[in-house]
């Protein structure tokens, strides 16, 4: 690993933290992705996470209190973009007809998307209002 890999690394750890420590499975590789799309039974919200500020004052904050909801997603899973960029890729691949946007969100049943959130729908939204956007979704489809 070069430094500057490392530095980054060690910078965006806090980061992968504040979504893995709320119960979300971080996918590393393209094979953790499609291992998860393959076996993931019900509904699942993906959060692509981001270093970028509307990542870490309105997307993560975001989608820990969505799951606050009655209704929720069976499954709760990350990839990191710009870090673990083979992951996201693979990712995005099973997110077709939606263009790369990072952070973003999607609630996905048996590989389809069912609601996705684009970067545009988070920054200069409050964070209240995208875990309606959320809940409303779980409450719609889990």
């Amino acid at each position: 690993m070069n430094p500057y890999e490392a530095y980054m690394k060690e910078i965006s750890q806090p980061m992968r933290d504040e979504l893995t420590n709320a119960g979300f499975t971080e996918l590393t590789t393209p094979e953790e992705v499609d291992t998860f799309i393959s076996e993931a039974k019900g509904t699942s919200l993906v959060v692509i996470n981001s270093v970028c500020g509307c990542a870490a004052g309105l997307a993560r904050p975001s989608a820990r209190e969505s799951l606050n909801n009655e209704k929720r997603p069976d499954n709760i899973v990350t990839v990191f973009a710009g870090q673990d960029r083979e992951a996201t890729s693979r990712m995005r691949d099973y997110l077709e007809g939606y263009e790369p946007s990072s952070p973003s969100m999607a609630l996905l049943k048996d590989g389809q998307v069912l609601h996705f959130i684009p970067r545009e729908e988070i920054e200069d939204y409050e964070v209240e209002e995208i875990v309606a956007n959320l809940t409303n979704a779980y409450n719609q489809y889990c």
